[in-house]
Protein backbone atom coordinates (compact mmCIF):
# COMPACT_ATOMS: atom_id res chain seq x y z
CA UNK A 1 0.00 0.00 0.00
CA UNK A 2 1.08 3.68 -0.60
CA UNK A 3 1.63 5.90 2.57
CA UNK A 4 -1.21 8.63 2.82
CA UNK A 5 1.53 11.26 1.79
CA UNK A 6 2.38 9.43 -1.59
CA UNK A 7 -1.43 8.97 -2.43
CA UNK A 8 -1.80 12.80 -1.30
CA UNK A 9 0.99 13.61 -3.43
CA UNK A 10 -0.03 11.61 -6.68
CA UNK A 11 -3.63 13.31 -6.85
CA UNK A 12 -2.40 16.82 -6.04
CA UNK A 13 -0.08 16.03 -9.21
CA UNK A 14 -2.57 14.90 -11.30
CA UNK A 15 -0.43 12.58 -12.90
CA UNK A 16 -0.98 8.77 -14.27
CA UNK A 17 1.26 6.47 -15.49
CA UNK A 18 0.52 3.68 -18.04
CA UNK A 19 -0.85 0.32 -16.24
CA UNK A 20 2.15 -1.13 -17.77
CA UNK A 21 4.51 0.45 -16.65
CA UNK A 22 4.41 -1.42 -12.63
CA UNK A 23 4.17 -4.70 -12.92
CA UNK A 24 3.40 -5.49 -9.05
CA UNK A 25 3.43 -2.26 -6.55
CA UNK A 26 5.89 -2.01 -3.66
CA UNK A 27 4.70 -0.05 -1.28
CA UNK A 28 7.03 2.95 0.43
CA UNK A 29 8.44 1.05 3.20
CA UNK A 30 9.57 -1.73 0.85
CA UNK A 31 11.14 0.74 -1.21
CA UNK A 32 12.98 2.15 1.34
CA UNK A 33 14.32 -0.92 2.45
CA UNK A 34 15.36 -1.43 -1.49
CA UNK A 35 17.39 1.73 -2.01
CA UNK A 36 18.97 1.86 1.39
CA UNK A 37 20.41 -1.40 0.57
CA UNK A 38 21.43 -0.32 -3.09
CA UNK A 39 23.39 2.64 -1.55
CA UNK A 40 25.64 0.00 0.29
CA UNK A 41 26.15 -2.53 -2.48
CA UNK A 42 25.95 -0.71 -5.97
CA UNK A 43 29.52 -1.12 -6.85
CA UNK A 44 30.69 -0.91 -10.30
CA UNK A 45 30.80 2.21 -11.39
CA UNK A 46 27.65 3.43 -13.99
CA UNK A 47 27.19 0.09 -15.88
CA UNK A 48 27.12 -2.02 -12.88
CA UNK A 49 24.87 0.18 -11.09
CA UNK A 50 22.38 -0.38 -14.26
CA UNK A 51 23.31 -3.29 -14.24
CA UNK A 52 22.05 -4.04 -10.44
CA UNK A 53 18.71 -1.81 -10.89
CA UNK A 54 17.84 -4.02 -13.35
CA UNK A 55 18.52 -7.62 -12.36
CA UNK A 56 16.65 -6.34 -9.32
CA UNK A 57 13.65 -4.02 -10.18
CA UNK A 58 12.85 -5.92 -13.68
CA UNK A 59 13.59 -9.29 -13.48
CA UNK A 60 13.78 -10.07 -9.63
CA UNK A 61 11.01 -8.71 -7.63
CA UNK A 62 9.45 -7.15 -11.24
CA UNK A 63 8.38 -3.42 -10.05
CA UNK A 64 9.50 -2.29 -13.37
CA UNK A 65 8.65 -3.17 -16.84
CA UNK A 66 11.42 -3.86 -19.11
CA UNK A 67 10.05 -1.30 -21.49
CA UNK A 68 9.79 1.47 -19.00
CA UNK A 69 13.12 0.34 -17.49
CA UNK A 70 14.90 1.15 -21.18
CA UNK A 71 12.99 4.32 -21.62
CA UNK A 72 13.68 5.67 -18.48
CA UNK A 73 17.48 5.07 -18.70
CA UNK A 74 17.41 6.41 -22.59
CA UNK A 75 16.18 9.75 -20.82
CA UNK A 76 18.78 10.05 -18.45
CA UNK A 77 21.77 9.06 -20.68
CA UNK A 78 20.63 12.31 -22.21
CA UNK A 79 20.91 14.18 -19.25
CA UNK A 80 24.07 15.97 -17.95
CA UNK A 81 25.00 14.36 -14.27
CA UNK A 82 25.16 11.13 -13.21
CA UNK A 83 22.85 8.72 -14.88
CA UNK A 84 22.81 5.51 -12.67
CA UNK A 85 21.90 7.97 -9.43
CA UNK A 86 18.71 9.76 -12.02
CA UNK A 87 17.85 6.33 -13.05
CA UNK A 88 17.30 5.39 -9.04
CA UNK A 89 15.07 8.52 -9.23
CA UNK A 90 13.43 8.16 -11.87
CA UNK A 91 12.44 4.74 -11.14
CA UNK A 92 11.07 5.71 -8.01
CA UNK A 93 9.68 8.76 -9.22
CA UNK A 94 7.61 5.82 -11.34
CA UNK A 95 6.97 3.86 -8.56
CA UNK A 96 5.96 6.41 -5.72
CA UNK A 97 5.89 9.70 -7.85
CA UNK A 98 7.43 12.64 -6.22
CA UNK A 99 8.78 11.71 -2.31
CA UNK A 100 9.39 7.64 -3.95
CA UNK A 101 12.37 10.00 -6.36
CA UNK A 102 13.45 12.01 -3.41
CA UNK A 103 13.98 8.42 -1.00
CA UNK A 104 15.43 6.68 -4.33
CA UNK A 105 17.80 9.47 -5.00
CA UNK A 106 18.60 10.63 -1.68
CA UNK A 107 19.62 6.79 -0.44
CA UNK A 108 21.50 6.01 -3.59
CA UNK A 109 24.38 8.57 -2.68
CA UNK A 110 24.41 9.06 1.16
CA UNK A 111 26.25 5.88 1.98
CA UNK A 112 28.84 7.13 -0.61
CA UNK A 113 28.64 10.48 1.04
CA UNK A 114 29.20 8.96 4.31
CA UNK A 115 32.44 6.90 3.28
CA UNK A 116 33.81 9.57 1.28
CA UNK A 117 33.69 11.66 4.26
CA UNK A 118 35.80 8.96 6.42
CA UNK A 119 37.98 7.61 3.43
CA UNK A 120 39.18 11.32 3.09
CA UNK A 121 39.98 11.88 6.36
CA UNK A 122 42.47 8.89 6.30
CA UNK A 123 43.51 9.71 3.33
CA UNK A 124 44.79 13.13 4.69
CA UNK A 125 46.27 11.38 7.94
CA UNK A 126 47.77 8.51 6.41
CA UNK A 127 48.42 9.33 2.97
CA UNK A 128 51.97 9.09 2.86
CA UNK A 129 51.89 5.91 4.91
CA UNK A 130 53.91 3.55 2.72
CA UNK A 131 51.35 0.93 2.50
CA UNK A 132 48.57 3.74 1.39
CA UNK A 133 50.85 4.48 -1.33
CA UNK A 134 51.28 1.03 -2.23
CA UNK A 135 48.03 0.51 -2.67
CA UNK A 136 47.23 3.93 -5.01
CA UNK A 137 50.30 3.19 -7.23
CA UNK A 138 49.31 -0.41 -7.50
CA UNK A 139 44.93 0.83 -8.24
CA UNK A 140 45.91 4.12 -10.57
CA UNK A 141 47.31 2.27 -13.39
CA UNK A 142 43.99 0.03 -13.50
CA UNK A 143 41.61 2.69 -12.80
CA UNK A 144 43.48 4.39 -16.54
CA UNK A 145 42.45 0.71 -18.04
CA UNK A 146 38.81 0.91 -16.94
CA UNK A 147 38.80 4.94 -17.89
CA UNK A 148 40.09 3.57 -21.60
CA UNK A 149 37.40 0.68 -21.35
CA UNK A 150 34.58 3.14 -20.34
CA UNK A 151 35.86 5.41 -23.53
CA UNK A 152 35.74 1.92 -25.58
CA UNK A 153 32.05 0.95 -24.82
CA UNK A 154 30.50 4.35 -25.44
CA UNK A 155 32.29 4.89 -28.10
CA UNK A 156 31.16 1.67 -29.46
CA UNK A 157 27.31 2.20 -29.18
CA UNK A 158 27.95 6.47 -30.34
CA UNK A 159 30.81 6.80 -32.86
CA UNK A 160 28.37 5.22 -35.77
CA UNK A 161 29.28 7.60 -38.48
CA UNK A 162 32.43 9.84 -39.57
CA UNK A 163 31.05 12.76 -38.44
CA UNK A 164 30.51 11.49 -34.55
CA UNK A 165 33.66 10.39 -34.98
CA UNK A 166 35.08 13.60 -36.26
CA UNK A 167 33.70 15.87 -33.20
CA UNK A 168 35.33 13.12 -30.96
CA UNK A 169 38.88 13.04 -32.61
CA UNK A 170 39.04 17.18 -32.46
CA UNK A 171 37.72 16.85 -29.31
CA UNK A 172 40.29 14.78 -27.90
CA UNK A 173 43.01 17.12 -30.04
CA UNK A 174 41.72 20.20 -28.83
CA UNK A 175 41.52 19.05 -25.03
CA UNK A 176 45.25 17.28 -25.04
CA UNK A 177 46.76 19.71 -27.12
CA UNK A 178 45.42 22.80 -26.72
CA UNK A 179 43.87 22.70 -23.06
CA UNK A 180 40.92 24.51 -24.37
CA UNK A 181 38.19 24.74 -21.66
CA UNK A 182 35.63 22.00 -21.02
CA UNK A 183 32.39 24.50 -21.55
CA UNK A 184 33.89 25.44 -25.09
CA UNK A 185 34.24 22.10 -25.86
CA UNK A 186 30.71 20.78 -25.33
CA UNK A 187 29.54 24.38 -26.80
CA UNK A 188 30.82 23.43 -29.88
CA UNK A 189 29.34 19.95 -30.08
CA UNK A 190 25.93 21.67 -29.29
CA UNK A 191 26.65 23.79 -32.92
CA UNK A 192 28.18 20.86 -34.87
CA UNK A 193 25.05 19.30 -33.74
CA UNK A 194 22.80 21.71 -34.62
CA UNK A 195 23.90 21.89 -37.88
CA UNK A 196 24.08 18.32 -38.41
CA UNK A 197 20.32 18.31 -37.35
CA UNK A 198 19.42 21.19 -39.87
CA UNK A 199 21.33 19.59 -42.79
CA UNK A 200 19.52 16.31 -41.94
CA UNK A 201 16.12 18.04 -41.97
CA UNK A 202 16.23 19.01 -45.31
CA UNK A 203 16.38 15.18 -46.34
CA UNK A 204 13.98 13.79 -44.73
CA UNK A 205 10.57 14.98 -42.89
CA UNK A 206 10.86 14.63 -38.31
CA UNK A 207 8.76 11.90 -37.43
CA UNK A 208 5.99 13.56 -35.38
CA UNK A 209 5.51 13.04 -31.68
CA UNK A 210 2.89 10.45 -31.01
CA UNK A 211 0.92 10.00 -27.81
CA UNK A 212 -1.45 6.88 -27.19
CA UNK A 213 -4.13 7.22 -24.67
CA UNK A 214 -2.00 4.39 -23.03
CA UNK A 215 0.92 6.38 -22.02
CA UNK A 216 -0.33 9.70 -21.74
CA UNK A 217 0.83 11.73 -18.18
CA UNK A 218 -1.84 14.44 -17.21
CA UNK A 219 0.46 17.42 -15.91
CA UNK A 220 -0.45 19.34 -13.62
CA UNK A 221 0.98 23.36 -13.61
CA UNK A 222 0.79 23.32 -10.28
CA UNK A 223 3.04 20.28 -9.78
CA UNK A 224 5.75 21.81 -11.87
CA UNK A 225 5.61 25.44 -10.10
CA UNK A 226 5.78 23.58 -6.58
CA UNK A 227 8.46 21.55 -7.73
CA UNK A 228 10.61 24.08 -9.67
CA UNK A 229 9.77 26.67 -6.77
CA UNK A 230 11.18 24.34 -4.11
CA UNK A 231 14.43 23.30 -6.00
CA UNK A 232 15.05 27.21 -6.93
CA UNK A 233 14.72 27.39 -3.20
CA UNK A 234 16.95 24.19 -2.05
CA UNK A 235 19.54 25.77 -4.15
CA UNK A 236 19.22 29.55 -3.72
CA UNK A 237 19.22 29.48 0.63
CA UNK A 238 21.89 27.43 1.36
CA UNK A 239 23.89 29.63 -1.72
CA UNK A 240 22.91 33.28 -0.25
CA UNK A 241 23.89 31.63 3.24
CA UNK A 242 27.52 30.34 2.00
CA UNK A 243 27.98 33.92 1.18
CA UNK A 244 26.53 35.84 3.49
CA UNK A 245 28.51 33.80 6.18
CA UNK A 246 32.01 33.30 4.26
CA UNK A 247 31.69 36.07 1.48
CA UNK A 248 32.18 35.23 -2.21
CA UNK A 249 35.58 34.65 -2.31
CA UNK A 250 35.22 31.93 0.12
CA UNK A 251 36.31 28.17 -1.33
CA UNK A 252 32.78 27.69 0.34
CA UNK A 253 31.00 29.94 -2.19
CA UNK A 254 33.05 28.99 -5.04
CA UNK A 255 32.52 25.33 -4.83
CA UNK A 256 28.73 26.17 -4.67
CA UNK A 257 28.84 27.74 -7.79
CA UNK A 258 31.61 25.73 -9.50
CA UNK A 259 29.55 22.54 -8.78
CA UNK A 260 26.87 24.05 -10.06
CA UNK A 261 28.38 24.96 -13.27
CA UNK A 262 29.41 21.35 -13.11
CA UNK A 263 26.05 19.94 -12.97
CA UNK A 264 24.53 21.45 -15.91
CA UNK A 265 27.51 21.10 -18.47
CA UNK A 266 28.85 17.59 -17.74
CA UNK A 267 27.28 15.26 -20.07
CA UNK A 268 28.46 11.74 -20.00
CA UNK A 269 28.40 11.11 -16.13
CA UNK A 270 31.81 10.69 -14.19
CA UNK A 271 34.31 10.54 -16.73
CA UNK A 272 32.74 13.47 -18.59
CA UNK A 273 33.10 15.44 -15.49
CA UNK A 274 36.82 14.76 -14.63
CA UNK A 275 38.16 17.09 -17.05
CA UNK A 276 35.97 20.17 -15.58
CA UNK A 277 36.60 19.29 -12.22
CA UNK A 278 40.38 18.80 -13.01
CA UNK A 279 40.93 21.57 -14.72
CA UNK A 280 38.85 24.15 -12.00
CA UNK A 281 40.33 22.38 -8.92
CA UNK A 282 43.88 22.01 -9.99
CA UNK A 283 44.38 24.64 -12.30
CA UNK A 284 41.78 27.65 -11.75
CA UNK A 285 41.30 26.94 -7.74
CA UNK A 286 44.46 24.76 -6.84
CA UNK A 287 42.09 23.11 -4.35
CA UNK A 288 44.35 19.69 -4.73
CA UNK A 289 46.86 18.25 -6.90
CA UNK A 290 46.64 15.90 -10.15
CA UNK A 291 47.68 13.05 -7.97
CA UNK A 292 45.25 13.71 -5.46
CA UNK A 293 42.61 14.42 -8.20
CA UNK A 294 43.27 10.45 -9.42
CA UNK A 295 43.24 9.43 -5.75
CA UNK A 296 40.16 10.39 -5.60
CA UNK A 297 38.92 8.47 -8.35
CA UNK A 298 40.72 5.52 -7.21
CA UNK A 299 38.62 5.83 -4.00
CA UNK A 300 35.97 6.39 -6.01
CA UNK A 301 36.35 2.57 -7.77
CA UNK A 302 36.47 0.51 -4.73
CA UNK A 303 33.52 2.77 -2.80
CA UNK A 304 29.97 1.85 -3.47
CA UNK A 305 27.25 4.76 -4.92
CA UNK A 306 27.85 6.55 -8.00
CA UNK A 307 31.60 7.15 -9.42
CA UNK A 308 30.57 11.10 -9.65
CA UNK A 309 30.81 11.10 -6.02
CA UNK A 310 34.42 12.32 -5.99
CA UNK A 311 33.57 15.69 -5.81
CA UNK A 312 32.74 15.15 -2.32
CA UNK A 313 36.57 14.13 -1.89
CA UNK A 314 37.30 17.18 -3.84
CA UNK A 315 35.49 19.19 -1.66
CA UNK A 316 37.16 17.72 1.44
CA UNK A 317 40.56 18.23 0.41
CA UNK A 318 39.69 21.53 -0.63
CA UNK A 319 38.15 22.96 2.31
CA UNK A 320 40.59 21.20 4.89
CA UNK A 321 44.13 22.09 2.77
CA UNK A 322 42.71 25.80 3.31
CA UNK A 323 41.48 25.49 7.26
CA UNK A 324 38.76 27.36 6.11
CA UNK A 325 37.10 26.77 10.31
CA UNK A 326 40.02 27.42 11.90
CA UNK A 327 43.19 25.09 12.44
CA UNK A 328 41.03 23.33 15.25
CA UNK A 329 38.06 22.32 12.96
CA UNK A 330 39.79 20.82 10.12
CA UNK A 331 37.71 18.11 10.04
CA UNK A 332 34.23 19.49 10.23
CA UNK A 333 35.83 22.25 7.61
CA UNK A 334 36.65 18.95 5.13
CA UNK A 335 32.78 17.71 5.83
CA UNK A 336 30.98 20.78 5.45
CA UNK A 337 33.19 20.99 1.71
CA UNK A 338 32.19 17.51 0.80
CA UNK A 339 28.64 18.44 1.67
CA UNK A 340 28.47 21.68 -0.50
CA UNK A 341 30.23 20.05 -3.08
CA UNK A 342 27.70 16.94 -3.12
CA UNK A 343 24.34 19.23 -2.61
CA UNK A 344 25.08 21.45 -5.57
CA UNK A 345 26.29 18.68 -7.41
CA UNK A 346 23.03 16.74 -7.40
CA UNK A 347 20.15 19.15 -6.72
CA UNK A 348 20.23 19.66 -10.55
CA UNK A 349 19.68 16.04 -10.94
CA UNK A 350 16.92 15.55 -8.44
CA UNK A 351 15.19 18.49 -10.34
CA UNK A 352 15.70 16.93 -14.20
CA UNK A 353 14.29 13.71 -13.41
CA UNK A 354 11.24 15.24 -10.88
CA UNK A 355 10.10 17.95 -13.57
CA UNK A 356 11.04 16.02 -16.75
CA UNK A 357 10.01 12.38 -15.55
CA UNK A 358 6.14 13.48 -16.43
CA UNK A 359 7.13 15.11 -19.87
CA UNK A 360 9.11 11.80 -21.11
CA UNK A 361 6.07 9.46 -19.63
CA UNK A 362 3.89 11.55 -21.91
CA UNK A 363 6.14 11.39 -25.22
CA UNK A 364 8.06 8.03 -25.85
CA UNK A 365 9.42 9.34 -28.96
CA UNK A 366 10.67 12.51 -29.25
CA UNK A 367 13.75 12.13 -31.32
CA UNK A 368 15.49 15.56 -32.20
CA UNK A 369 17.01 15.98 -28.73
CA UNK A 370 18.60 12.94 -29.49
CA UNK A 371 19.95 13.68 -32.52
CA UNK A 372 21.39 16.80 -31.32
CA UNK A 373 22.66 15.00 -28.22
CA UNK A 374 24.61 12.21 -30.19
CA UNK A 375 27.42 14.85 -30.98
CA UNK A 376 27.34 15.95 -27.17
CA UNK A 377 28.14 12.29 -26.62
CA UNK A 378 30.49 11.76 -29.08
CA UNK A 379 32.46 14.85 -27.69
CA UNK A 380 32.64 13.24 -23.97
CA UNK A 381 34.13 9.92 -26.14
CA UNK A 382 37.08 12.65 -26.79
CA UNK A 383 37.36 13.89 -23.18
CA UNK A 384 37.32 10.12 -21.52
CA UNK A 385 40.69 9.56 -24.24
CA UNK A 386 42.08 12.75 -23.12
CA UNK A 387 41.37 12.34 -19.40
CA UNK A 388 42.57 8.84 -19.50
CA UNK A 389 45.63 10.11 -21.60
CA UNK A 390 46.70 12.80 -18.89
CA UNK A 391 46.04 10.27 -15.99
CA UNK A 392 48.76 7.79 -18.12
CA UNK A 393 51.40 10.51 -17.96
CA UNK A 394 51.17 11.47 -14.66
CA UNK A 395 51.10 7.78 -13.58
CA UNK A 396 53.52 6.33 -16.33
CA UNK A 397 56.18 8.92 -16.06
CA UNK A 398 55.72 10.49 -12.49
CA UNK A 399 58.59 12.84 -12.65
CA UNK A 400 58.50 13.79 -15.92
CA UNK A 401 59.66 12.11 -19.22
CA UNK A 402 63.34 12.69 -18.55
CA UNK A 403 62.88 9.67 -16.73
CA UNK A 404 62.15 6.42 -17.53
CA UNK A 405 58.39 4.97 -17.50
CA UNK A 406 57.20 2.91 -14.45
CA UNK A 407 56.93 -0.80 -16.32
CA UNK A 408 54.87 -1.82 -13.40
CA UNK A 409 52.09 0.58 -13.93
CA UNK A 410 52.23 0.00 -17.41
CA UNK A 411 52.38 -3.72 -17.06
CA UNK A 412 49.05 -3.26 -14.66
CA UNK A 413 46.72 -1.08 -16.91
CA UNK A 414 47.68 -3.52 -20.34
CA UNK A 415 46.62 -6.81 -17.83
CA UNK A 416 43.71 -4.70 -16.86
CA UNK A 417 42.66 -4.00 -19.99
CA UNK A 418 43.03 -7.26 -21.60
CA UNK A 419 40.67 -8.31 -18.53
CA UNK A 420 38.13 -6.04 -19.11
CA UNK A 421 38.35 -7.07 -22.87
CA UNK A 422 38.54 -10.16 -23.39
CA UNK A 423 37.74 -11.97 -20.27
CA UNK A 424 34.83 -9.59 -19.37
CA UNK A 425 36.18 -9.01 -15.76
CA UNK A 426 33.56 -6.44 -13.85
CA UNK A 427 35.07 -3.37 -12.48
CA UNK A 428 34.97 -5.13 -8.70
CA UNK A 429 37.18 -7.93 -9.91
CA UNK A 430 39.99 -5.91 -11.47
CA UNK A 431 39.67 -3.52 -8.29
CA UNK A 432 39.96 -6.53 -6.39
CA UNK A 433 42.45 -8.14 -7.62
CA UNK A 434 44.55 -4.67 -7.33
CA UNK A 435 44.44 -5.28 -3.87
CA UNK A 436 45.07 -8.63 -3.72
CA UNK A 437 48.67 -7.78 -5.56
CA UNK A 438 48.89 -4.57 -3.41
CA UNK A 439 48.78 -6.90 -0.03
CA UNK A 440 51.73 -9.18 -1.63
CA UNK A 441 53.81 -6.28 -2.21
CA UNK A 442 53.54 -4.96 0.63
CA UNK A 443 53.88 -8.35 2.30
CA UNK A 444 57.38 -9.04 -0.02
CA UNK A 445 58.75 -5.83 0.25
Amino acid sequence: MHSPESTQDQSSNNQAVSASTLISTPSLKEAFWFWLKLGFISFGGPAGQVATMHQELVERKKWISEDNFLHALNYCMLLPGPEAQQLATYLGWLMHRTWGGIIAGVLFILPSLLLFIGLSWVYLIYGQQAWLVTVFDTIKPAVIAIIFFAAYKMGKKTLTNVSLTTVCLITFIALLVFNIPFPLVIFGAILAGLFHHKVKQSKAVEAEIKFTAANQTKLSAQHFFKIGLSGLLLWLIPFGLLISTFGWVNTYSQMSWFFTKAAFLTFGGAYAVLPYVHQASVEQFQWLTSTQILDGLALGEITPGPLIMIVAFVGFLGSFKQELLGIENLFWAGSLGAIVATWFTFLPSFMFILLGAPLVEMSKQYGRLNQILKFITAAVVGMILHLGSFFMIHVYWPKGFTQSPELLSIGITLISLYLLLMRRWSIIQIIGICLLFASIRLFVL
